[in-house]
Parts: C-alpha cells; structure tokens; sequence
C-alpha cells in the first residue's frame, strides 16, 4: 500500500469512506491513531502510490469546505464528485459536515 506506515494508516481509513460521505483531515488522523496530525494527512493525500484507488475527493477540510489545490482544477473535479454521491454544499461553499461527516 504505502512504504510510509503512518501513510499506509491514512490511506487504510480513506479507503472505508463510503460514497456520499466525507471526512475531514482530522478526522481521518485520528481515526488512524494519530490525532493532530491533520496535516500529515494532507501530505499523504499527494503521494498516493500508482495503482492506489483511493477516494481522495471524499477527504475536506475541518470547516466542511475543500482545500484549494491550485489551478490544476482538481478543487472543481472534487466538488463535482462529491455532488454526484449526493454530498450538498451550501450557498457558502461549506459541507455540513453533522449530515455528511462520516464517523462509523
């Protein structure tokens, strides 16, 4: 999977977020065993090995909202997929993430 253990953990989590569902970076390092280490989510997120599938998309940040990437549009292909599994986002841009976080 990842010849990073703590990347391997990160991924592990990912992979069990069902469609129409998200988490938020923290989320998924705690739930990893790693509180706090939100960021190293992020990191992990951009090394995904090839081959990998892996639903990134479904990952946000704590604020329910998706985290700019840059102009490699990404951010839009995120939203759009989030939307086709029935994710809302309000009018602010925001997740809600009591509705749609994924906790199980």
């Amino acid at each position: 999977m990842a010849n990073n253990p703590q990347h391997a953990a990160f991924y592990a989590v990912i992979a069990g977020i069902p469609e129409g569902w998200v988490m938020s970076y923290g989320a998924v390092a705690k739930r990893a065993g790693l509180p706090r280490h939100a960021r190293h989510v992020g990191m992990a997120l951009k090394q995904v090995p090839a081959g990998l599938d892996l639903p990134w998309w479904r990952v946000v940040n704590g604020e329910g909202r998706i985290s700019p990437r840059g102009l490699d549009g990404s951010d839009d292909l995120q939203r759009v997929m989030l939307q086709g599994e029935g994710v809302a986002f309000a009018a602010n841009g925001r997740i809600d993430l009591k509705r749609f976080g994924w906790g199980g």
